[in-house]
């Protein structure tokens, strides 16, 4: 049987990295988060801080053989000079992605992962939301200070999201065209949207 993947984007604050570790724990599979850039890391050579800081929103080293950083899959070899730049670091993880899957079963949150695999059969592309009122409370239990302070956090990271998915993916990260399921967290509640995830593997055949 082929392996599958289920991969998660969602709002800070919608509790998605928590429904789609439920989700993993549920289907006895494996969940995977940062632990990607640390495997990208070990794979390439190059410093996991390097990753860290794309993902973050800044730019280590902007390719310059490409006007976009859109993802192709191809590496970049240690000999160019390119190694090291923003378009290569996302092609290490989108390897590591593309690897697991061959090996196993997952549940991965965030990495533009639905593009990376939106090709692949087998692979359900999830996106939670949820209405701000719900983040913002959702976030007052991770995020010190007040309430303007975590909505300006809130803001920055849809941003920061929205930005890292339209320049390797060219896409709105917040496009519902780019998944086959989006869940209203704040309506559903986390366990409920665990189910509807189950529920809409077994309409299209992935199990």
């Amino acid at each position: 049987m082929e392996n599958f993947v289920i991969t998660i984007a969602r709002q800070y604050g919608s509790g998605g990295r928590t429904i789609g570790q439920m989700l993993a724990k549920k289907l006895g599979v494996s969940f995977y988060d940062k632990q990607i850039i640390h495997m990208a890391s070990d794979e390439s050579g190059i410093d996991v801080k390097l990753f860290g800081q794309v993902e973050g929103g800044m730019s280590v080293k902007p390719s310059l053989f490409s006007k976009t950083g859109l993802y192709k899959g191809d590496l970049i070899p240690p000999s160019e000079k390119e190694f090291i730049s923003d378009e290569n670091l996302f092609n290490y993880q989108a390897k590591v992605v593309h690897d697991l899957a061959e090996k196993e079963s997952y549940v991965i949150v965030g990495r533009c992962v639905n593009y990376v695999l939106k090709d692949r059969p087998n692979t359900l592309r999830v996106f939670i939301h949820a209405p701000w009122d719900f983040r913002m409370e959702q976030s007052r239990g991770k995020i010190s200070g007040t309430d303007d302070e975590i909505a300006r956090f809130l803001q920055k990271d849809d941003k920061r999201k929205q930005d890292y998915y339209r320049r390797f993916a060219g896409g709105v990260w917040s496009d519902a065209t780019n998944y086959d399921l989006c869940l209203n967290s704040g309506k559903l509640g986390f366990e409920k949207c665990v189910e509807a995830i189950e529920a809409q593997m077994k309409i299209i055949g992935i199990h």
